[in-house]
């Protein structure tokens, strides 16, 4: 009489990476604004249709809509572009983002490195400190 018991919630592995947070806020603002947009072409559409004063404004006001959801789409476009390049898209392994990553990562080091030895050999009184320079 044992039944197998399935599961209420099942995990399924994500077929994509999440967007990164600017990317995303302006994905959602171009949803919005072509919304909206959507919603004032259909009620200019049946303003015309019925000869409502309130159809010319609205006709307006859709094709002022038209140009900012195109902006928004856009912005959501020039976004994703400037996340990928600012933030390196790795694609593989060797990947020449992560191969500069790394190398910058080691100049730093180095840079740091030296700083250290120069502070430290400043300090032990060779004359070159800055209460000696006095």
């Amino acid at each position: 009489m044992e039944t197998a018991r399935r599961e209420l919630w099942v995990e399924e592995p994500v077929g994509r990476r999440r967007m990164p947070d600017p990317v995303r806020t302006a994905a959602v603002r171009a949803v919005l604004v072509t919304a909206l947009t959507l919603g004032l072409a259909t009620v200019a559409f049946f303003c015309s249709v019925t000869g409502s004063w309130l159809a010319f404004p609205m006709v307006l006001g859709s094709i002022a809509g038209t140009i900012v959801a195109t902006w928004a789409v856009l912005d959501v476009w020039v976004t994703r572009q400037v996340w990928n390049q600012r933030h390196g898209v790795v694609s593989a392994p060797n990947s020449t983002a992560r191969a500069l990553r790394r190398e910058r990562r080691a100049r730093q080091g180095q840079y740091a490195e030296a700083r250290d030895a120069d502070r430290i050999r400043g300090s032990r009184g060779s004359g070159h400190g800055r209460l000696s320079r006095a």
